[in-house]
């Protein structure tokens, strides 16, 4: 591969002190991760580098090089050259995919209370892994405050003062309502304390909250006519365009999430039975929906002509190299594009307001409350109200009309 990428400088490039018996390999890994040519030619030329500052820190062999020292590499040319920190990125995932890198070392003091609360939510409360992962996110930023891992004694004893501390330190970044989830997440954490016996008892009644007040905030739903503008406007020409249009689309017919979205196989589409299979995020629930046509034509459009012919079972895959299936944020990031690109006015940064638009679509089309929120996956109708607020469009059409006299007088 090296050879044919470079005729007559393959011997130099293979040169390389500590990178050098590795470079036929990273070009083969690259050409297999569906990388461009042209882009497997630079990666090339930027190794050596690489292999020089690797060198300077005091490496001899690239079983010595650590996985930290190639990120902080590649922060430190991501402003000098972007190519070279580009480089430093895909040789960590080579070295990595290949199991050359040393192993994560073992985990700090700092997982022990996390691991044991995480267990506890999964357990006992049966809550959902994403709402785990946000209750685990926030702690652990908790107990780096706290500098728990040489402190472990601290959360014994924990005062008002500690908490309203890193209450203040977050809620500069953290809007109110966010801030109120951290709150309710800190609040938990400290009732599981205490009824372990590692904390002081009645602590999480003495942190105020936020106010949030129901139903504060303007409705995140487009217009339906926006939404179908929006759709229109991606370009269906090109691989990402066609692979944007389905998921978009999904989001549009039946309301899906993100997670979701990612989460689909190839063989949660029935074709033959005409149904598509859908795990709900939140519930854990199974669905199925009625494969409508015009979803059954993007998605074939897609597979045909816009899917990597890759041995991954998951449906939307990486259009960019490296090869590999989505994650979550992957759509709003698309949904920017397409947003900019469309030159409509959507005032919002990611595609769960096309699941808003479709709750508000169907409640104008006589949807019952509890269906929405059967499709939606929602536990409560409370849950469902969230996407349903009324604009000031809506409240006209159920204004009452002023009675007679109050018109003659206005008249007068």
């Amino acid at each position: 591969m090296l050879k044919e990428l470079f005729p007559r400088a393959h011997t130099r490039h293979a040169s390389a002190s500590l990178l050098g018996s590795s470079i036929e390999g990273f070009a083969s890994w690259m050409h297999a991760q569906s990388y461009p040519r042209v882009t497997i030619r630079r990666h090339i030329r930027a190794i050596g580098h690489v292999d020089r500052a690797l060198q300077s820190r005091g490496r001899r062999s690239l079983r010595e090089v650590t996985r930290e020292e190639l990120r902080t590499y590649a922060r430190e040319q991501a402003r000098a050259d972007p190519q070279v920190a580009a480089t430093a990125r895909a040789i960590e995932r080579y070295l990595d995919d290949r199991g050359v890198l040393p192993r994560t070392p073992p985990p700090p003091p700092i997982a022990t209370p996390l691991g044991d609360y995480r267990d506890y939510l999964d357990d006992v409360r049966g809550l959902a892994r994403s709402t785990i992962a946000c209750h685990v996110t926030t702690l652990a930023e908790f107990l780096q405050w706290l500098d728990y891992a040489s402190q472990p004694a601290r959360l014994a004893t924990l005062s008002v003062s500690d908490l309203e501390g890193f209450i203040s330190a977050i809620g500069k970044r953290l809007s109110r309502a966010t801030l109120q989830h951290a709150v309710a997440h800190l609040r938990a954490f400290l009732r599981f304390l205490a009824a372990r016996g590692a904390g002081p008892v009645g602590l999480e009644t003495q942190i105020d909250t936020p106010r949030v007040y129901r139903l504060e905030q303007l409705p995140r739903a487009l217009p339906w006519p926006t939404v179908q503008a929006f759709l229109r406007a991606i370009d269906r020409t090109t691989a990402r365009g066609r692979r944007d249009y389905a998921m978009f689309l999904l989001v549009a017919t039946y309301g899906l999430r993100a997670s979701e979205i990612v989460a689909l196989t190839l063989d949660d589409i029935e074709w033959r039975a005409g149904r598509l299979r859908v795990v709900q995020g939140k519930t854990d629930t199974r669905l199925l929906l009625p494969l409508m046509d015009e979803v059954g034509a993007a998605l074939l459009d897609y597979l045909r002509h816009g899917r990597p012919a890759l041995a991954y079972r998951e449906l939307f895959l990486r259009v960019r190299p490296p090869a590999g299936i989505l994650k979550p944020t992957a759509l709003c990031e698309a949904f920017q594009a397409c947003a900019r690109r469309s030159g409509l006015a959507i005032p919002f940064h990611g595609p769960h307001c096309l699941r808003h638009s479709y709750a508000v679509h169907l409640l104008r089309q006589g949807t019952a409350l509890k269906t929405i929120g059967d499709v939606l996956g929602h536990r409560s109708t409370e849950a469902t109200s969230a996407y349903l607020r009324l604009a000031v469009e809506d409240l006209r059409d159920v204004a009452l009309d002023l009675p007679h006299a109050a018109v003659a007088e206005g008249r007068s």
